[in-house]
Order: C-alpha cells, then sequence, then structure tokens
C-alpha cells in the first residue's frame, strides 16, 4: 500500500508562485503515471498534470498549461508541481496519486489565491 504526503501549499497573491511536494512510502511509485489533482469547494476533483514514470511524457489541462509544470524525482519517491503566475481560481485543495486507478488519497494540501 502506499501512502502519499503532499506538502508546500500556503496562501499566495495573485502573480505569485508556489511549489508543491508528494511524498510517497510503502512501495516505490517509479512505474507508475503520476498526477496532482484539485479540489475547489462544491466541485469536483479534477487531474491538472500528470508524468508518465520515466518523466517523458506529461499532460497538462487547459487551465494550467503554460503555468504550471510537473517533475518527479523517483529516487526520492516524490512528484512536484511547480505552479507561477497562480490565479484566484486556482485555489483549491491539491492532491498527488496515480492516475489510474488511484491509491487512497492523501490529506491534500491547501493552495489559496487572493486577488
Amino acid at each position: 500500500q502506499v501512502q502519499l504526503v503532499e506538502s508546500g501549499g500556503g496562501l499566495v497573491q495573485a502573480g505569485g508562485s508556489l511549489r508543491l511536494s508528494c511524498a510517497a512510502s510503502g512501495r516505490t511509485f517509479s512505474s507508475y503515471t503520476m498526477g496532482w489533482f484539485r479540489q475547489a469547494p462544491g466541485k469536483e476533483r479534477e487531474l491538472v498534470a500528470s508524468i508518465t514514470w520515466g518523466g517523458g511524457r506529461t499532460y497538462y489541462a487547459d487551465s494550467v498549461k503554460g503555468r504550471f509544470t510537473i517533475s518527479r524525482d523517483n529516487a526520492k519517491n516524490t512528484v512536484y508541481l511547480q505552479m507561477n503566475s497562480l490565479k484566484p481560481e486556482d485555489t483549491s485543495v491539491y492532491y498527488c496519486n496515480r492516475v489510474q486507478p488511484t491509491f487512497p488519497w492523501g490529506q491534500g494540501t491547501q493552495v489559496t489565491v487572493s486577488s
């Protein structure tokens, strides 16, 4: 079983940057496509970025393309999300997980962008 711990969230002004980290333990995740998801109050959880096991292929939702960058360090069992030019609509709880099928969800990390 894999345990996922997200960190790096916080309160930032619009236009600012944050770097999220996701540490996985319990089992190596190097062979999985990993993603960052987010869920705002009253909305469904959505996939915003993903990265294949070797890092050679990435996906970004249109809403974050050009602003967010996903990366991974398999030696550290860690996935990152660099978020630049943040907007108030990026305010959400951010989670990382295997894209499909998912592991049990971690607690997420809150990102709040003020206007």
